[in-house]
């Protein structure tokens, strides 16, 4: 089973065309998760966040232009950064309350999310979960 689904992933990975990478890793892979996870329980939320996050392509949620752009936006705004005792990456969930998230500019075209700072780092969140989905740096 494992087998035919990695190379069911690799096929899909071999056919999507190239000009879809411009969408960006992580939303590919927390769609692709969800997507897997509601149509084949949690082997497809795997697959579906794997598969998600290589066709989402390499700039996250921020095309190429716009991620150097909202990083200097944030250190305009001289946003307080919350310091937090655990590890800051992309899947890790921030506490509900004593944090303040705030939202992106629709000039960035980033508008299911929030960003906060953590431990002086601008980090995008899911509003939902307040999981991070990306870590701009």
């Amino acid at each position: 089973m494992k087998t035919k689904t990695a190379l069911f992933a690799a096929a899909i990975l071999i056919l999507f065309p190239a000009s879809a990478l411009a969408q960006g890793v992580v939303r590919g892979a927390v769609e692709g998760t969800h997507d897997g996870e509601r149509t084949a329980g949690p082997v497809g939320a795997v697959v579906g966040g794997v598969v998600g996050a290589v066709v989402g392509g390499v700039d996250g949620l921020f095309g190429i232009d716009q991620r150097p752009r909202f990083r200097d936006y944030v250190i305009r705004e001289h946003r307080h950064s919350y310091r937090y005792d655990h590890v800051v990456a992309v899947g890790s969930e921030l506490p509900d309350s004593g944090i303040t998230y705030y939202d992106v500019p629709s000039e960035y075209g980033v508008h299911d999310y929030r960003y906060t700072v953590v431990n002086d780092r601008t980090v995008l969140v899911d509003p939902r979960t307040h999981r991070v989905v990306d870590v701009i740096n």
